[in-house]
């Protein structure tokens, strides 16, 4: 079982989140042999956080729940709260999944949060635009890594701004390997572009299992 951990925070931005949540916990377009996946929220206490589209999120475990291993990821979404000091406990997480070569994905404000701690310094990565993270990170010095992209792959890093969530889902989809290619194609094209083209043939890609449900 591959466990996908989901930082969740008070002021969470619900659309960043909506593509790669709903396909990676649904599960509908993966291919017959995909690895199965457990999501788990993670938060700093146990208590519900509220995101920013009023919805209400309880959390699953806490950050020392996690296990840091070669069979788990971190999501860190974006939020207006990633300056509050409880958040460095999963910074620190975040670091320590790097450093052993393990995935995070960080959008829109959670990018922020890695370029305060030097995280973003010495790889390829992307946030809201040049001269955003030197705003509001002002220990960050990978000016020269910055890629002006919605969301950029790095190995094991993969970035994104706050208009990059397709792209960035997309992105997370293929490292996970847990749909066809020609599928995950036709999907990003379909969402893209809302061409019915695209949508047909994307179910054509199914199992046939996949396209009763």
């Amino acid at each position: 079982m591959f466990t996908i951990y989901v930082y969740v925070l008070d002021t969470l931005a619900d659309w960043e989140m909506g593509y790669v949540l709903s396909e990676l916990n649904s599960g509908r377009f993966f291919k017959k042999e995909a690895q199965q996946l457990s999501l788990k929220m993670v938060s700093h206490s146990m208590e519900p956080i509220h995101t920013m589209g009023g919805l209400t999120i309880v959390p699953n475990c806490l950050i020392d729940a996690i296990d840091v291993s070669e069979t788990s990821m971190l999501i860190l979404p974006g939020a207006d709260t990633w300056d509050d000091s409880k958040h460095g406990a999963i910074i620190t997480k975040a670091s320590e999944f790097l450093a052993l070569d393990f995935t995070v994905c960080a959008i829109c404000g959670a990018t922020a949060a890695l370029a305060n701690v030097g995280l973003l310094d010495k790889r390829p990565h992307t946030s809201n635009g040049a001269g955003f993270l030197e705003m509001v990170s002002p220990a960050y010095k990978g000016q020269r890594f910055y890629i002006d992209q919605p969301s950029v792959a790095d190995h094991n890093l993969i970035t994104a701004n706050s208009t990059g969530a397709l792209l960035w889902t997309k992105q997370i989809i293929e490292h996970l390997g847990v749909f066809q290619s020609d599928t995950l194609d036709f999907w990003y094209d379909y969402f893209n572009t809302g061409e019915a083209e695209y949508f047909f043939s994307l179910m054509q890609t199914l199992p046939s299992s996949n396209q009763d449900n």
